[in-house]
Parts: structure tokens; C-alpha cells; sequence
């Protein structure tokens, strides 16, 4: 599984830039859209290269089978 970083910066005046890393495709918003919650307004916002490549997935296949003992 990859790993996602999330850099937060705050200055001195109180504003707060959050860079996410690692996420690629839209997956970045759900983490934009968590830390909304937590911080508040969007007063700006600008997609990274990241985000214009395809989402990552995992896909886990489960498959069980039932054997009658005789």
C-alpha cells in the first residue's frame, strides 16, 4: 500500500497550507475534504501533478470453498 504524507504549514499570521502527498488521483480530495472539517475555510487550493494520475485501488479478492467429509 502506498503511503501518504500530509505536510502542514502555519504561519505566523495564523494561516495554514496543507500539501498532500502520495495520494494520487482524486484520492487527494477525500484527505482535502477531512481536513476542511478539522481546519475550516478553503481559501485556496491548487492540484498537483498527482492528481491527474490514475487513482490507486487495492483489490482483494476472496474466494473460500466448502468440502463435505465423507
Amino acid at each position: 500500500m502506498a503511503q501518504h504524507d500530509i505536510e502542514i504549514t502555519i504561519s505566523k499570521t495564523g494561516e495554514v497550507r496543507v500539501h498532500i502527498k502520495g495520494a494520487k488521483g482524486k484520492s487527494c480530495m477525500d484527505y482535502a475534504k477531512w481536513l476542511t472539517q478539522l481546519i475550516g475555510t478553503v481559501k485556496d487550493q491548487k492540484l498537483t501533478s498527482e492528481y491527474y494520475e490514475p487513482d490507486e485501488k487495492a483489490r482483494i479478492k476472496l474466494q473460500q470453498e466448502l468440502k463435505e467429509s465423507l
